[in-house]
C-alpha cells in the first residue's frame, strides 16, 4: 500500500486509492507529504492555542494554516515542493511560538507527537512514508468522525482563505480550525463529543461562508442577475478557472485595452454576476463546461489558461495546452509554470500571461448560447413577493437545491435526468458546479422566475441557507423541515463536506446525497446520519422523485 487517500467521491471502488497513483492523478508521494504537513499541522495548532490564550498574536499563523488545508484538497496541489516547503515553515512557525511562550515562562510538556516531531529536508520523505494508512484513531466509528472533521475542516480552510485573501478574516474562525485540529489529537474524546464536534464544524462552516459572502460582496457588490454568452470572439483569449475573485480581478485588470479577451471556466462563471467584475467590457463569457471536462475544453481553447485554485486535471503527456497553463494560489502542478503570490498591498503578476495570449490564435467556438445566473440571496430576496405569491397560488409546488460538486463518473448523468424529469411546477436552487449538468438545459420559467437559479460558486452556498431561512421566517415556520425545499446534493471534495455540515448544523433534514456516500464512513457512523438526519443515498430518478413528491 503506497498511499492511503479516500477524501474525495471518486476514491477507488468507493474504498480508497491505495497505489502508487490516485484517481485524480495525484501521485503517493504528494499525498504522503500532503498527510505529512496536515499531522504536523495538528502540533502547530496546540502551539497556536497557547499563544493565543496568553495574548501572543496568532493571526498570521492561522492564516497559514487554512493555506496548508487548502493546498491538500482534492485536484489542487500535485507536487511535493510545495508541501516541503509548506512543512519548513510549519517547523519554523512552532519553535517561534514555542520560544515566544517560553518567554513568557510557559513550558508544553506531555504534547502529542504531531508537536514533537523535529526533521529536516532531508528527513521529510521517510516521515512522509509513515503517513500511509487510515486517520490515526483509537477505533473505526472515532476514525469515520475524524474524517468527517478533518475533511469539513479543509472545505472551511479554502473559505476561510478566499475571505483572507480580500482582508476579511474572524478571530473565532481561527480560534476553531485550531480547536478542531487539537480534537483530532485527543483520544479521550468520546463519539458522543466527536459526534458534537462534527456539528460545530458545520456550524462555522456556515459562518465562514458568511464571512466570505461578506468578503465578496462588499468588494465586489451584490451579485445580479445576468446573461453569459456562450460563444467566442475573434480576439485572441486568456481563460480563467477556479474560484478566486481577486485573481480575475487582477487579471481584468492588467489585459484592459491589450486586445485580448477573458473568459471563464467551471467554477469561475459566477465572476460575471458580480457589478465591479462585469463592467469589464473584456470579459466575453464562459468557455466550456465543468472542471472535469478541461482536457477537451483546453484543447480547442488556444490561448492561455489561468487556474487560480481547486478543480485541476493533470494534462496527457502530448496534450497541446500543457505549455500555456499557468497556476497561481493553492494550484501547482510540475511542469506548469507557478504566478507567486503578490507583496502586501500589490497584485499579481500575470504579465507573461498577457504577453503568450497576444500570439494566440482566438479560441475556437464549441457552443453557442447564453446562461442566465446571478441569483444569490439578495437578488433572490429582492425577487420574494414575486416568488412567494407563485408557492402560494401553487405556480410553484417545491424548491429543489441541488448544489455540490460535478464529476466524471457516468452516474453523474443521474442529476441531468432529474432535471429533466422534474415536474414544471418546481424550481431549482444551485451552487456550484454539479449546475453544469444542467445550465444548459431549456428548462423554462414560471411566470418569469426561471425553474434554474443559480446562486453561483460553492463558495456561494450560504446563498442557498440564507434564502431557505427567510421563506421560513416568511411563511411563519417554526422549522426549516417544514418548508416546500427538497435537497439533493452532489459531492466530490471537501468544499462539499463543509456544506453538508453547514446544512446539519442548520437543522436540514432527509438529504440525498450522491453519487455514492464517502467511503471514509464506517458502517455504525452512516447508520447515525441516517437515523438522526435522515441523511440517504440516490436511487432512480423515478424513485426519487416519487419519494420527494408523493
Amino acid at each position: 500500500m503506497k498511499m492511503y487517500c479516500y477524501q474525495c467521491q471518486e476514491a477507488a471502488k468507493n474504498v480508497a486509492c491505495e497505489g502508487a497513483k490516485g484517481v485524480c492523478g495525484v501521485t503517493s508521494e504528494v499525498i504522503n507529504i500532503q498527510d505529512l504537513s496536515v499531522h504536523l499541522l495538528k502540533g502547530l495548532a496546540i502551539y497556536s492555542q497557547k499563544a493565543r490564550e496568553n495574548g501572543i498574536e496568532t493571526d498570521k499563523t492561522t492564516a497559514f494554516m487554512h493555506q496548508v488545508l487548502f493546498t491538500t484538497i482534492t485536484n489542487a496541489n500535485f507536487t511535493v515542493k510545495s508541501s516541503v516547503e509548506q512543512i519548513k515553515t510549519i517547523l519554523k512557525y512552532r519553535n517561534e511560538l514555542k520560544t515566544k511562550l517560553a518567554d513568557k515562562g510557559i513550558v508544553l510538556e506531555n504534547l502529542h507527537k504531531s508537536a514533537t516531531w523535529e526533521g529536516e529536508e532531508k528527513d521529510f520523505e521517510a516521515k512522509a512514508k509513515t503517513m500511509v494508512g487510515k486517520i490515526d484513531a483509537p477505533n473505526e466509528d472515532i476514525r469515520s468522525l475524524r474524517a468527517l472533521i478533518l475533511y469539513g475542516l479543509k472545505g472551511l480552510a479554502a473559505y476561510a482563505e478566499h475571505a483572507h485573501v480580500l482582508g476579511y478574516n474572524q478571530d473565532d474562525i481561527n480560534a476553531f480550525t485550531e480547536k478542531a485540529l487539537i480534537a483530532l489529537t485527543n483520544d479521550n474524546l468520546t463519539v458522543e463529543e466527536n459526534i458534537a464536534l462534527v456539528l460545530e464544524t458545520g456550524k462555522f462552516g456556515v459562518d465562514v461562508m458568511a464571512l466570505l459572502d461578506k468578503a465578496n460582496t462588499e468588494t465586489y457588490g451584490n451579485p445580479e442577475i445576468t446573461t453569459v454568452k456562450l460563444g467566442v470572439n475573434k480576439n485572441p483569449g486568456i481563460l480563467i478557472s477556479g474560484h478566486d475573485l481577486k485573481d480575475i480581478e487582477a487579471l481584468l485588470k492588467q489585459t484592459e485595452g491589450t486586445g485580448v479577451d477573458v473568459y471563464t471556466h467551471s467554477e469561475m462563471l459566477p465572476a460575471h454576476y458580480y457589478p465591479k467584475l462585469k463592467k469589464y467590457k473584456h470579459l466575453v463569457g464562459n468557455y466550456g463546461g465543468a472542471w472535469w471536462s478541461q482536457k477537451t475544453d483546453f484543447e480547442s481553447f488556444n490561448g492561455p489558461i489561468l487556474f487560480t485554485t481547486n478543480c485541476l486535471v493533470p494534462p496527457r503527456k502530448d496534450a497541446k495546452y500543457n505549455d500555456k497553463v499557468f497556476t497561481t494560489g493553492a494550484t501547482s502542478l510540475e511542469g506548469w509554470t507557478h504566478i507567486a503570490d503578490a507583496e502586501e498591498g500589490k497584485e499579481k503578476d500575470f504579465s507573461q500571461i498577457v504577453e503568450l495570449a497576444k500570439k494566440c490564435e482566438a479560441p475556437i467556438e464549441i457552443e453557442t448560447g447564453e446562461i442566465v445566473g446571478g441569483f444569490a440571496h439578495n437578488q433572490v430576496l429582492a425577487l420574494s413577493d414575486k416568488i412567494v405569491d407563485a408557492v402560494k397560488s401553487g405556480a410553484i409546488k417545491k424548491f429543489f437545491v441541488m448544489a455540490g460538486c460535478d464529476g466524471r463518473m457516468k452516474g453523474r448523468e443521474y442529476y441531468t435526468d432529474f432535471a429533466q424529469e422534474l415536474p414544471k411546477d418546481t424550481v431549482i436552487l444551485t451552487a456550484g458546479c454539479a449546475k453544469y449538468r444542467y445550465n444548459k438545459l431549456n428548462l423554462g420559467d414560471i411566470g418569469g422566475i426561471p425553474r434554474v437559479l443559480d446562486a453561483g460558486q460553492c463558495n456561494d452556498s450560504y446563498s442557498l441557507a440564507v434564502i431557505a431561512l427567510k421563506l421560513k421566517e416568511v411563511f411563519e415556520l417554526n422549522d426549516i423541515n417544514d418548508l416546500p425545499i427538497a435537497y439533493n446534493i452532489a459531492w466530490y471534495e471537501q468544499k462539499a463536506v463543509i456544506v453538508l455540515l453547514a446544512l446539519l448544523h442548520l437543522g436540514v433534514k432527509n438529504i440525498k446525497l450522491g453519487p455514492t456516500l464517502p467511503a471514509f464512513l464506517s458502517p455504525n457512523v452512516a447508520k447515525v446520519l441516517v437515523e438522526t438526519f435522515g441523511i440517504n443515498g440516490i436511487n432512480t430518478v423515478k424513485e426519487d422523485i416519487k419519494t420527494y413528491l408523493g
